[in-house]
């Protein structure tokens, strides 16, 4: 496996230079999770980064009384849990595979190692620049988009412009992923099934090629 060809396909570090990307290729770690398997758990010892090379990663804190709420579903050519290389020694979330997934570790104390090369730190820094910017095109995208609008963009940015989709979470799932409730999401897809637009039935999702026209204008 190449690892070092693999890491320059991730956004995070798609302008990190060629020497940086060789030395982050070096210790990282291979791993295969089977679905449902437990990568960490909130409240673990931190002791790795993820990148997720294929599958489905889902992250969810659980609450007081005992729900799950899901943060994020990561997907290929994402990094999770960096926030533990310097925030944090726990992992503040937990992660489980939703779909059998390959992923890459990438050790906390082999990173910080790297980092005491000035070349790679400063490399390492621009890409948290770049990190800051997306997360800030993520808070616009919920502040100006309505649900069906990040309904439309998560399903695009997961599986594209396709007629047919098959996803591999559910609907609950969803609705944490772009930021609503169950019951909100549940009656957005009422609407645009009314609309002829899009239709979720079991495990099958059909969309009219009007909807992805739409989210063009």
């Amino acid at each position: 496996m190449d690892k070092d060809k693999i890491i320059s396909q991730f956004g995070f570090f798609k302008d990190i230079s060629p020497s940086s990307r060789k030395k982050l290729a070096d210790i990282c770690l291979s791993r295969t999770v089977a679905k449902k398997e437990m990568l960490f758990a909130e409240g673990e010892k931190a002791l790795a980064a993820y990148f997720c090379i294929y599958g489905q990663i889902q992250l969810h804190k659980t609450t007081r009384d005992g729900r799950q709420v899901v943060i994020k579903i990561i997907k290929p050519g994402e990094m999770f849990a960096e926030v533990i290389l310097f925030e944090t020694n726990r992992y503040p979330v937990s992660a489980v595979a939703l779909t059998k997934s390959q992923l890459f570790l990438m050790p906390k104390h082999q990173f910080h190692c790297l980092l005491e090369q000035a070349d790679f730190r400063n490399d390492f820094i621009a890409v948290i620049m770049g990190k800051l910017l997306y997360l800030a095109d993520q808070i616009k995208c919920l502040s100006t988009h309505d649900v069906e609008d990040r309904l439309l963009l998560f399903l695009r940015d997961n599986y594209g412009e396709k007629t047919s989709i098959r996803p591999a979470i559910t609907k609950k799932d969803v609705a944490a992923a772009i930021g609503t409730t169950p019951e909100t999401l549940s009656r957005v897809l009422l609407r645009l099934k009314d609309q002829n637009m899009l239709k979720w039935e079991e495990k099958l999702i059909s969309i009219d090629k009007r909807a992805w026209e739409l989210l063009e204008k």
